[in-house]
């Protein structure tokens, strides 16, 4: 079965999963601990970014040359049409989200986190004290690092990515106002890739994250809740409706389960 070492948060592991959950692939997620597990990741594939795949003896690290491999290994529904314009457009704009779009949604996201107490405590499991709901809302550094995402960003970056990311939203929304598909009527790549890495923006509908805290509808205050790209989260939510394959959620929140999609750990012992 295929592994993906991964980071269950992560936009870039969640394109991974949801390219995999489209081509019909059985995989196995395994999710590494930040810092000591990266080691171990390290280990086996030679570089300690996630999301890496393992299939067989072959690692392969990086979302898009995951993605040219099992297009590649596993032809059956292609994602990348195989000459011509629609080839090149299909490349150019899955770089683009992966350089651009991904970047401006994390600095927005960030930015809500840091910006909005009730959004911030919102992504805190369901039993969490409310003592501690309390510390989380007062110092928001505790829940960027509770959610490995890491503070990085000053807060005009912040509010700059932000406005970026509504520009964005808006020419999205305007392509697919007259086409089913960002890269004309054929599902591509482009549109896997920009559909995941917007969940942090807002979240589809249904759990698609095996994560003990509700994330299911919410979204970048302002801007998921906004009814302005409405057009395009629509489109997104269908794409995930017809393709990702959602958590069981009586089932899921358990991080060493050997079965199904659900994560198993791995630590440095």
């Amino acid at each position: 079965m295929l592994e993906l070492y991964q980071f269950e948060l992560c936009p870039f592991c969640e394109k991974v999963r949801l390219i995999l959950d489209y081509k019909g692939l059985e995989y196995k997620k395994i999710e590494v601990t930040p810092g000591i597990g990266q080691i171990e990741v390290f280990k086996v594939s030679g570089q300690k970014q996630v999301p890496v795949l393992k299939d067989g003896d072959t690692f392969i690290a990086d979302s898009t040359e995951i993605a040219l491999y099992l297009d590649s290994k596993y032809p059956e529904k292609p994602l990348i049409p195989a000459e011509g314009v629609a080839r090149a457009q299909c490349l150019l704009m899955e770089e683009w989200a992966d350089d651009s779009l991904a970047l401006k949604a994390r600095k927005a996201f960030m930015g809500a986190l840091n910006h909005y107490p009730s959004f911030r405590t919102s992504f805190l499991p369901k039993n969490t004290p409310d003592i501690l709901k309390t510390f989380v809302s007062a110092f928001p550094s505790e829940i960027f690092n509770a959610i490995g995402m890491g503070l990085t960003f000053g807060t005009d970056v912040l509010k700059i990515g932000e406005k970026g990311l509504k520009k964005d939203l808006e020419s999205l929304t305007l392509i697919l106002q007259n086409q089913p598909y960002l890269i004309g009527d054929k599902i591509t790549l482009a549109d896997l890739t920009v559909s995941a890495l917007t969940t942090i923006v807002k979240f589809p509908p249904v759990a698609y994250f095996d994560l003990p805290i509700d994330l299911e509808g919410k979204g970048i205050p302002g801007v998921g809740d906004s009814g302005v790209y409405d057009v395009f989260f629509t489109w997104r939510d269908r794409i995930y409706a017809d393709y990702r394959q959602p958590v069981d959620k009586s089932n899921s929140n358990n991080f060493n389960s050997d079965g199904g999609n659900q994560p198993t750990s791995i630590e440095i012992e």
